[in-house]
């Protein structure tokens, strides 16, 4: 049986002036997720969505909102992105003052928790924390904008997730330059999840490129 992948579109390119129509274009091209980054300009080098704005837009999606903190401490936030609507919430290794503590105060709020890593970051660092996370987001860019080109060898973390994963039941997601000209490769590296930004928003066939990607092929 040939493996599907999940697309979650990154409403980081999406276009801010019409959010509840363009949740509505996610929900139309097929895909159960969306990708939400939220950046706080100290973490990363760009400002973008808080609480509200997920609460606003979760009155209007039964999408599952996979929701990722580029902020720093991100464990001072964590009741307030639970309590907008936020299906999992995904927080850095480099960001966390404890990372156990921030893993399990996602978990108190009964969200699924993912852990992340930038480009820079050696993958052994999420070795001590891989039973206790949901989701494992690999960074395949430098976090902060949309556009930018994918890193190739962040997909030998995804390679080493696989191998090592065992019985654990954490997803391994992918984020930044997923295109149509890397969408083979990430494919093939075996990821379960993989975040396009302007790949899919720029797309004329949402659902063609929902259904194509996810079979890791371009549409």
């Amino acid at each position: 049986m040939e493996r599907s992948i999940i697309i979650a579109p990154s409403i980081l390119s999406a276009d801010f002036s019409d959010m509840r129509r363009e949740m509505d274009v996610v929900r139309e091209s097929g895909t159960p997720w969306v990708h939400i980054d939220v950046m706080d300009g100290l973490f990363v080098p760009n400002i973008t969505f808080g609480p509200k704005f997920i609460s606003d837009i979760r009155k209007h999606s039964e999408l599952f909102f996979d929701t990722h903190l580029m902020i720093v401490d991100p464990i001072r936030y964590v009741k307030n992105f639970s309590d907008c609507g936020s299906d999992c919430i995904t927080v850095h290794v480099e960001a966390c003052k404890d990372v156990v503590a921030t893993l399990n105060e996602i978990k108190k709020h009964g969200k699924k928790c993912g852990l992340s890593l930038n480009p820079a970051t050696d993958i052994h660092a999420l070795d001590p924390y891989l039973d206790m996370v949901d989701l494992v987001l690999v960074m395949s860019v430098n976090p902060g904008f949309g556009g930018q080109s994918l890193i190739a060898e962040c997909l030998d973390k995804v390679r080493y997730l696989n191998e090592v994963r065992g019985d654990r039941k954490y997803k391994i997601s992918i984020d930044g330059g997923v295109n149509a000209k890397t969408i083979e490769s990430v494919y093939e590296s075996g990821v379960d999840v993989a975040v396009t930004g302007s790949a899919f928003f720029n797309s004329t066939d949402k659902k063609g490129f929902v259904s194509s990607f996810s079979q890791g092929k371009s549409n």
